[in-house]
């Protein structure tokens, strides 16, 4: 979790004033600032302020030939600006507004945008993901569904994109559902759901995105959109999805959060059901109607309602000290590390490198594009 200061410590919510949230978009937005290296230099330095001011400085100790780019103040006004002129706003973590199923969930974006109802990210929700390329009958499966679960008081979340994911949106409209992009808020993909997306802001939905406005999605954003879809959830359900599919990624995440998965099933004459059906196989829930799946909500939505979140509960880890590394402990990590993601336990195991000092190594690393930060506390070589 956050070390205990004035910009993180309060589990019943915070709001930033204007210079903190100045300084949380300007590290964000910084060169090789990802959520994970955000809330290390967080932790390690403090606050945002005091990061911004120390992170030059500490890439300066490392092999970078020239300082990491830091984001200007004037950079992040004009798109604390620009966000104002479109109707939407920047939420952070640890606000009264921020999701609490995403609070709780595997590296949570620090800032988010957001267009939309406010009381949308604060139901308890279940996300639907599935083909591209769905089929007739996916889709009328995903709308009944995603109708029947919105009856319920559950919102609806997925992605935006073609065939399953707009169905989904589509029929949970008139209940309430939530849009993730991958690229900025401002940037519709595909094109052709923009007028989707303002419908579902119309209709007292959301539409969310970590990304800078004006930012065209690339291959790699998808699964870290995947990763929010999953975490806004308290369930994921798969309609259809090919063997390699974005949809098994964000059941993977959803179950390595913790979320319940649940996937229908097809035939296996059909390659859209392949993943689904191999879902199912390894432990995911059968689905064929929506009570299948409330059902097995009910006592996870009970505990939500009974235990509200903190800041303590799934929050990023802080290793709890200031150690500076010693002479080898930076070359002693990098002969450790592979191109394959290992967890952060088994680095401090093998490299018995004292925990502070391995948190700063890990910014200092990231700042020179040497590390690489995955979910689930996971690093690797970049």
């Amino acid at each position: 979790m956050p070390k205990g200061n004035d910009e993180l410590a309060p589990s019943a919510g915070i709001k930033l004033d204007d210079a903190q949230r100045i300084a949380w978009l300007r590290l964000i937005r910084s060169d090789n600032i990802g959520p994970a290296t955000f809330f290390d230099a967080i932790n390690h330095f403090g606050t945002a302020a005091a990061a911004l001011e120390g992170l030059p400085e500490l890439a300066r100790r490392g092999t970078a030939s020239k300082p990491p780019r830091i984001a200007s103040e004037s950079e992040a006004i004009a798109e604390l600006d620009h966000l104002e002129r479109i109707n939407a706003r920047l939420v952070c973590f640890g606000e009264p507004d921020y999701p609490p199923s995403l609070r709780a969930g595997d590296t949570p974006p620090p800032m988010l945008s957001v267009a939309g109802s406010r009381e949308a990210l604060l139901m308890p929700s279940v996300a639907i993901v599935g083909s591209r390329k769905s089929s007739v009958a996916g889709q009328k499966l995903t709308r009944i569904l995603a109708q029947d679960i919105g009856i319920a008081g559950y919102s609806i979340t997925s992605g935006l994109a073609h065939g399953i994911d707009t169905a989904a949106h589509e029929a949970a409209l008139e209940h309430t559902t939530i849009a993730v992009f991958a690229g900025g808020l401002n940037v519709f993909y595909p094109p052709q759901n923009e007028a989707l997306a303002r419908e579902i802001v119309d209709q007292g939905g959301a539409l969310v995105s970590e990304m800078p406005l004006g930012w065209k999605p690339r291959a790699q954003d998808f699964p870290r959109r995947n990763r929010i879809v999953a975490g806004l959830s308290l369930g994921l359900v798969v309609v259809e999805a090919a063997k390699r599919s974005g949809s098994l990624i964000s059941a993977r995440l959803a179950n390595e959060m913790g979320r319940l998965v649940f996937a229908v099933p097809g035939s296996p004459l059909d390659a859209r059901a392949d993943g689904t059906n191999q879902l199912i196989k390894q432990g995911a829930t059968l689905v064929t109607s929506a009570r299948d799946i409330l059902d097995a909500l009910e006592p996870v939505t009970s505990r939500a309602d009974q235990s509200p979140y903190s800041l303590s509960e799934g929050g990023p880890k802080s290793y709890g000290d200031d150690t500076e590394p010693e002479a080898g402990d930076r070359e002693k990590l990098l002969d450790t590390l592979s191109h394959t993601p290992v967890h952060i336990d088994d680095v401090l195991n093998e490299t018995q490198i004292a925990p502070g000092a391995l948190q700063l190594l890990l910014i200092q690393l990231a700042l020179e594009g040497l590390v690489e930060r995955h979910w689930g506390n996971r690093i690797s070589l970049a």
